[in-house]
């Protein structure tokens, strides 16, 4: 008697045995990349602002250009990847990246840089989904994929920290070796990504390409707006023009959704009030956290004098209170809802802001420093485990990748824009106490001391934007027990 209908063909995985090798170190090597590259370039903000004759707004776009292109084209970077090969579109995402790196590393002028951050953004969007979800056509799953996903996450974590001391020691050299660094490293990646991995199938699914552009330059345009606010004046025609068409691109990125055959954010997913609570928690804590490294990064350096490897350093603690935070939360997730983990890290790391903005040119490290920045890194890492887990819970299977990104782009968008805002905020105060924007290195004492103000009031704007995640946090229903499924359902999604 024959069978009456063939087997499907067993799923076969390269890597079966041992997850370390070269195919690992490809994947995890362009993680490690892309995060040493976002915490290295504020180390750099002052010394690079200084040698290029940036004004405030420039700078900010040194790091606000790569995160908008990162995080609004990063959907689509995913989905490339599904429909031209993930490991084609990965090696061609690191190579984008590093030939960018080195247009920035030999930048003359700011529109050269800027230009060269939007496309290193744009090569870490696509490589970077791509390389995560190689990872699960790569390793077989187990204990050789769970190896896998473990090294790939601790290169976040090495890329963060190490970004501190590297980038702080570059940086003293000259600004430029913290990109041109990129290329040797993404060279080698290169080499082991032909090498090592394997070509997935294509899946020709359609692309949503209108959907990732309209929302890319809309967030563009009202970022351009709010950066150039407060030297242009805000009812300049550049600054009215910019913020206006931005939200008419964004009204029209919401329309395009709704009727595109594969979008890239699908509207049932927002239909429960829980995960829309905690996408603006998502989105407005990463406002906070990344608008309140770089205030720091450049007040340590341009008020107190410090050197970049010295700011730098100054950073460790954070790190470790992040770190500490973050195995308290993996205690507590499972035990109490979620919104009372995350509310709580929100009024910790809101108490500690608050404090910081009332330093001034006088402030010691000791004395008024290391503390705020340590209990800060706590508050924001009781926040880091809890929020992605409470964007996937309550969902199926095939709703855990989609959630997961979504919560990516939130968070990377939010940064540039709580940026902007707090940045905007800054500048303002800085103009209003006579004081200047520009090069620090040119400023009379008097200018400094109302940099010192702008930058602390700034902080302040953080603290704002952290209370609004906190409030955010607390229309967030899940229990306990939904967080813990959560997380079961994300170990076995990959």
């Amino acid at each position: 008697m024959s069978d009456s209908a063939a087997p499907s063909p067993a799923v076969t995985y390269p890597v079966t045995t041992r997850a370390f090798g070269l195919a690992i170190i490809a994947l995890s090597g362009m993680q490690m990349m892309a995060v040493l590259d976002g915490t290295v370039v504020n180390l750099a903000l002052a010394p690079l602002q200084n040698e290029l004759g940036l004004s405030d707004a420039g700078r900010n776009w040194v790091v606000s250009s790569y995160v908008l292109a990162f995080g609004g084209l990063m959907l689509l970077g995913g989905r490339l990847g599904d429909a031209f090969g993930r490991k084609r579109m990965f090696l061609t995402g690191v190579a984008l990246f590093t030939l960018a790196s080195a247009a920035c590393g030999l930048a003359q002028d700011e529109g050269m840089l800027i230009a060269a951050r939007v496309i290193q953004g744009a090569g870490a969007a696509v490589a970077s989904p791509t390389a995560f979800a190689l990872v699960a056509t790569t390793f077989a799953p187990g204990p050789v994929r769970n190896q896998a996903i473990a090294i790939y996450a601790a290169m976040t974590g090495v890329g963060s920290f190490s970004g501190l001391i590297i980038g702080g020691a570059l940086t003293e050299v000259s600004w430029r070796w913290i990109f041109l660094i990129n290329l040797p490293i993404g060279a080698l990646i290169l080499v082991l990504g032909t090498k090592a991995l394997v070509e997935t199938r294509a899946d020709r699914a359609p692309l949503d390409v209108p959907g990732a552009v309209l929302a890319t330059l809309g967030s563009f345009g009202v970022v351009l707006g709010l950066v150039e606010g407060p030297e242009r004046g805000w009812t300049d025609t550049l600054v009215v023009a910019s913020v206006v068409i931005g939200l008419v691109l964004i009204g029209a990125f919401l329309l395009v959704e709704r009727t595109a055959q594969n979008p890239l954010l699908p509207f049932s997913l927002f239909r429960d009030r829980d995960r829309v609570a905690t996408f603006v928690a998502i989105f407005f804590s990463g406002a906070a956290l990344f608008s309140m490294t770089v205030i720091v990064a450049v007040f340590v350096q341009e008020v107190l004098g410090y050197s970049p490897l010295h700011a730098g350093l100054s950073f460790i603690p954070f790190g470790g209170g992040m770190a500490l935070a973050a195995v308290l939360s993996s205690w507590l997730a499972p035990r109490l809802a979620p919104r009372w983990i995350i509310g709580a890290g929100a009024l910790i790391t809101c108490g500690y802001l608050i404090y910081a903005s009332t330093l001034d040119v006088g402030a010691q490290y000791w004395t008024n420093l290391f503390l705020p920045i340590g209990g800060i890194g706590f508050g924001v890492g009781l926040a880091v485990i809890a929020l992605p887990l409470c964007a996937i819970a309550n969902v199926d299977h095939d709703h855990i990748g989609p959630l997961t990104a979504i919560s990516l782009v939130a968070q990377n968008l939010g940064g540039p824009i709580g940026l902007a805002v707090v940045s905007a905020m800054a500048t303002s105060k800085t103009l209003s106490l006579g004081g200047t924007s520009g090069p620090a290195v040119s400023m009379t004492d008097p200018q400094i001391v109302a940099l010192g103000e702008g930058y602390t009031f700034g902080l302040l704007g953080c603290a704002v934007l952290a209370v609004v995640a906190g409030i955010a946090a607390l229309f967030i229903r899940y229990t306990p027990g939904q967080v813990a499924q959560a997380k079961a359902a994300q170990d076995l999604s990959v």
